[in-house]
């Protein structure tokens, strides 16, 4: 697989040249929602998630996953919408980053998803401060936009 190339910093062209990448798509709130296949660890129903005092509000808990200690970030709460009344219902996709899992609280897990690349699109100036952050840029889909998420930008706590 070859590394992704930059094209031009023209801002009506995509900011890829073709090549093909997979995604998984979730849902929160009614927002769709993307993150690379090649972080996610696991993808669970529901976990018994553990509160953990003194933490950002963002932070759910935590859950114990095969013997390991996985931090639960409410993607609700992270992104400025109303926290998950019950911690139970949400979808986990566990994700790695630095060496440590964290479990993604999401609505609902859809498909993988391979999209050209060429079709991505930076992340819209129009978005807000909090989701513009987390994302990485964007693919409009059917009358949809696909968010794609930076693991590095959720999580930077």
């Amino acid at each position: 697989m070859t590394a992704l190339q930059p094209i031009s910093a023209n801002h009506n062209q995509p900011m890829y040249r073709s090549e093909e990448k997979e995604f998984i798509t979730m849902q929160i709130g009614d927002y769709y929602f993307g993150i690379p296949v090649l972080v996610v660890q696991d993808v669970l129903r529901s976990h018994k998630i553990m509160k953990i005092p003194l933490t950002p509000s963002m932070v759910a808990g935590s859950l114990n996953l095969r013997g390991r200690i996985v931090t639960a970030i409410d993607m609700r709460k992270r992104m400025g919408m109303s926290s998950f009344e019950d911690l139970n219902k949400p979808m986990h996709v566990v994700v790695s980053y630095r060496d440590e899992l964290f479990s993604l609280l999401v609505d609902k897990v859809g498909d993988v998803m391979s999209l050209e690349m060429n079709q991505f699109e930076k992340t819209p100036s129009n978005l807000q401060n909090e989701w513009r952050e987390m994302a990485a840029g964007v693919f409009k889909l059917d009358g949809k936009l696909l968010i794609i998420l930076d693991v590095s930008g959720i999580i930077g706590i």
